[in-house]
């Protein structure tokens, strides 16, 4: 007999460029034991065209994820499910014509989150993992369109920022090649850090006691290469990174997959994540903690605490 998910739940279906994850926690749960998850794999950034459009392929295999995630979350009796779309799709030149026949297809219209929303739901998830003992905290993500930054003391972040600076646009804006040169490299490096320096420049000397934390998988999977061990506390180190940046830059996207931690999916755009992590580390203290949790467990939580509306904004007090 198929389990039926008792309400009130909280359900994201989570559509990336790699995947759409559908997440689903009952009441008072964690994103550590969700009752229900379903993944669909997904390679959008193989099917953006030269002139940054998704194109019908690409589009078709959104609208079949979007379609069985919203099945099986039917099938177990959940009905109010968030279909997130991330900066894949939100960045798309034809981002309209994509939601418009995602939802000819299949019924859901898909929603978006601004990068300042974004960020501050990552700062959430990030709180909720290490718990208001841990003081002040920095949140970094690094995601595939952009950069998103956040700070605080409390629940609820202070400071919240998102820059064009994801590890995908670089890639594509940047490297013309594989390997690219030394000069482009170095010409990256100092593109980036200005742009993250102009970002923080404020806020900076209200935070220089915060502990800095990455939520993504850009800096999970670097944490991995630059000599973090699961068995460990996994933190990232500026220095160790550092020494990687120009090895990286050598290796064609194949020879990156080789690496650890590197994941074939990402390893294309490992270098240009390299370098915007060297910039956040740069300006964050030299080294930063890897949390699990980021926005999407940050929207699941505040939905469930009901801090967070259907539509993922804050909730209005009483």
């Amino acid at each position: 007999m198929r389990k039926q998910i008792g309400e009130p739940s909280a359900a994201v279906l989570d559509v990336g460029s790699f995947s759409a994850r559908l997440v689903v926690l009952a009441k008072g749960g964690s994103p550590l034991d969700p009752v229900l998850s379903h993944q669909t794999r997904l390679r959008l950034d193989r099917e953006l065209d030269d002139d940054g459009n998704l194109t019908r392929r690409g589009i078709d295999a959104v609208s079949s994820a979007v379609e069985a995630g919203m099945t099986m979350a039917a099938k177990h009796g959940v009905e109010d499910v968030y279909p997130l779309a991330t900066s894949s799709i939100r960045d798309a030149a034809n981002v309209k014509q994509v939601v418009c026949d995602v939802a000819k297809a299949t019924g859901v219209k898909l929603r978006f989150l601004t990068g300042r929303r974004e960020a501050e739901l990552a700062y959430v998830g990030a709180r909720r993992w290490y718990g208001a003992s841990a003081g002040g905290l920095l949140v970094l993500d690094i995601g595939g369109g952009t950069v998103e930054l956040a700070a605080g003391e409390a629940e609820e972040a202070g400071f919240a920022h998102s820059l064009p600076l994801g590890a995908r646009s670089l890639t594509r804006d940047w490297f013309a090649t594989e390997c690219p040169s030394p000069k482009v490299v170095r010409a990256m490096r100092e593109h980036v850090l200005d742009e993250v320096r102009d970002a923080m420049q404020d806020v900076l000397p209200h935070i220089r006691d915060h502990r800095a934390v990455g939520c993504s998988k850009v800096l999970r999977q670097l944490a991995r290469l630059a000599g973090d061990r699961p068995s460990r506390a996994r933190e990232l180190h500026l220095d160790d990174l550092r020494a990687w940046i120009p090895r990286l830059a050598k290796l064609p996207a194949k020879s990156r997959a080789e690496l650890p931690g590197i994941s074939r999916q990402r390893s294309h755009q490992a270098l240009a994540g390299a370098i915007v992590a060297e910039a956040l580390l740069m300006l964050s203290g030299g080294q930063v903690a890897i949390c699990p949790w980021s926005t999407r467990d940050g929207l699941l939580l505040g939905m469930l605490d009901g801090l967070v509306t259907l539509d993922g904004k804050p909730a209005k007090a009483a």
